[in-house]
């Protein structure tokens, strides 16, 4: 698998196709081939990279001081751009990789050519309500503890896991790859660890959020119509804030839109990225 070497760490990521990049990122306990649905169906048409996020099934540890914040995040993904040399990349965030992607559009905009927030975090919900226990268990260190009755797969389509995230079969073999790497690694647990310990930044991801009203390019909220986390109230509040934005809401689908509904996502992501890169052509 390539990887980045940043200042917070080794950074590995998956990549095909060529063409105009689009750069993809997950939310927590998951991993890069989450996308894999969207991918195949880009891939023909785009360079498609997703980086292995630091949300605790990352093949490999950051260093001990990285910046585990909602804002470190962000710096992370644009050095991570830079480190690959990718310019003009239409970023696409889902779950808590959307808060990480608001971030980087709102403070680290220089490589971005557009914004697809495909449902997640934003305003005062980072993390929604169920999952806010997690913060205390992190910061009492026994977080791992909980986390190890992702082992069984019955626990993991309790609400507070998977379950509630797709209307589909969880990915059995994806989760046990992603429970995997976070029991294999105690540099692993000890990001996700401090990852966690630092969520619940409401007033920060607020701001973040206000502060989307300078992003200019094109953005896309492709917001899930049956989430159960993320309202799609949200998604109409950020499209009012961004300058430039259209709101797609995708009928039967939970959070994980490119497993309930890979065609239509791909479909809006592939326009916004065609319309980001005619932009740059005309400029």
């Amino acid at each position: 698998m390539p990887h980045a070497e940043l200042p917070q760490g080794t950074l590995h990521y998956q990549q095909s196709g060529t063409g105009p990049p689009v750069v993809f990122l997950h939310g927590y306990l998951m991993g890069a081939r989450l996308w894999d649905p969207v991918v195949r169906l880009l891939e023909d048409e785009f360079r498609c990279v997703v980086p292995e996020l630091p949300f605790g099934a990352h093949p490999a540890p950051m260093k001990p001081g990285a910046d585990m914040t909602a804002a470190g995040l962000g710096r992370l993904v644009a050095d991570f751009l830079d480190a690959v040399d990718l310019s003009d990349v239409t970023l696409v965030g889902n779950d808590s990789g959307a808060a990480v992607a608001q971030v980087v559009a709102a403070r680290h905009p220089r490589r971005l050519g557009a914004l697809v927030l495909a449902t997640g975090d934003a305003f005062d919900n980072y993390p929604p309500t169920p999952f806010r226990p997690l913060i205390a268990a992190a910061r009492t260190r026994t977080l791992t503890p909980l986390l190890a009755l992702l082992k069984v797969r019955r626990a993991r389509s309790l609400p507070t896991a998977y379950g509630w995230l797709t209307h589909g079969d969880l990915p059995h073999d994806l989760i046990d790859q992603w429970v995997a790497a976070y029991f294999t690694d105690k540099g692993v647990r000890r990001d996700l660890r401090r990852l966690t310990a630092a969520l619940g930044e409401d007033e920060f991801m607020t701001q973040i959020a206000a502060e989307l009203a300078a992003f200019t390019k094109p953005a896309l909220l492709a917001w899930a119509a049956d989430d159960k986390f993320f309202p799609v109230e949200h998604a109409r509040r950020l499209a009012a804030i961004l300058p430039d934005a259209q709101l797609e809401v995708i009928t039967g689908s939970r959070t994980w839109v490119m497993r309930d509904q890979p065609q239509h996502t791909a479909h809006l992501i592939a326009e916004l990225a065609r319309r980001a890169a005619a932009d740059q052509h005309a400029a």
